[in-house]
């Protein structure tokens, strides 16, 4: 038996031993792939995904498994997503990306939820002093930082005519900002959805502003630059389910709403208000949906928050078409 033919031989015997043993010969490439998913509290379409174990029987088929792991705030979210921590960013404030620009963090934006501007506001006592957003200054105010609601106040804060040196803004997660107003501690907090809806019905609470006219609010869902490349199928996958989910939560808004209410802690009818006031559409980015981002990042780089001017025209999109990633570019 000349060498070819034994090599020859010795294959077809480890195929046959395998296929006896009920393993592919390609076993390596069957091998799961983990995706890592982070999110918050408010990534509505991710939690009931996971609470409807629908993710994982969409992407059981191309071998994926899935964990999941929660934020308290999307730049966290954003640091872990850097760190090749987790895969896949639930939807973050438009904000976030931006501070993930700065920092040259490895993502590309999947995709983006339009705009809710009502998703987000100003928070203050009924029976206080501030009437208008020019009372502001001066003031002590409650935000999250890099927050959507962040940019919100800053947007506020101009619109106002007021520096953001003129009042005292205190970084504190959502639970805190709430203690801190309701103890007193500060005079405004201003936040997102769902934690607005949790208070904005109490006796003694006023909204002073929501984003309309101010910030329009756009979400978006990134995912590692690597992960994407690796697994373009996975990542289109995913894109799906949070377009049908978004679909399904417009469409049943109470039943959205109880399968919510005992994983977040908070009645139906919270819930329902709250989901009301976002738009759910999640769409592929684009150009052209994208240039408040710029606006955004000018904002932040000159309150002296970003170490350097972001073009934000220069980061990177998923191109479901050609499986890759491409800079977003300038707007049309």
């Amino acid at each position: 038996m000349t060498f070819l033919t034994r090599r020859a031989f010795t294959r077809i015997a480890l195929a046959s031993l395998l296929a006896a043993a009920g393993v592919s010969a390609h076993a390596e490439d069957a091998a799961p792939v983990a995706l890592r998913i982070g999110y918050q509290k408010s990534s509505t379409l991710i939690t009931l995904l996971k609470a409807q174990g629908t993710l994982e029987k969409a992407l059981a088929p191309l071998g994926v498994r899935v964990s999941w792991n929660e934020f308290t705030s999307g730049l966290p979210l954003t640091e872990a997503l850097n760190a090749n921590a987790v895969d896949f960013s639930a939807d973050v404030a438009d904000t976030v990306p931006v501070f993930a620009q700065a920092a040259n963090a490895n993502f590309v934006y999947v995709a983006q939820e339009a705009p809710s501007p009502g998703a987000q506001a100003i928070i203050v006592k009924g029976d206080g002093p501030l009437h208008t957003l020019a009372d502001l200054k001066g003031k002590r105010i409650a935000v999250t930082k890099a927050a959507g609601s962040h940019y919100l106040l800053l947007a506020a804060l101009a619109k106002a005519g007021i520096a953001p040196a003129d009042v005292k803004i205190s970084y504190l997660s959502p639970a805190d900002g709430r203690a801190a107003f309701e103890r007193g501690s500060v005079d405004a907090w201003v936040t997102w959805d769902p934690y607005v809806a949790s208070v904005d019905r109490e006796q003694g609470v006023r909204i002073l502003a929501d984003g309309n006219g101010i910030a329009s609010y756009q979400r978006y869902y990134l995912a590692s630059s690597r992960f994407a490349a690796a697994h373009p199928d996975v990542i289109r996958k995913v894109f799906e389910q949070l377009s049908q989910e978004g679909e399904w939560v417009r469409a049943h808004p109470q039943d959205a709403a109880k399968i919510l209410a005992p994983i977040w802690g908070l009645d139906a009818q919270t819930i329902e208000r709250a989901n009301g006031r976002r738009s759910y559409q999640v769409r592929a980015v684009t150009a052209r949906y994208f240039g408040e981002q710029q606006t955004i990042a000018d904002t932040f780089f000159s309150a002296g928050l970003l170490p350097a001017r972001v073009q934000t025209s220069d980061a990177q999109r998923w191109d479901f078409d050609a499986k890759r990633a491409s800079p977003v570019g300038p707007a049309s």
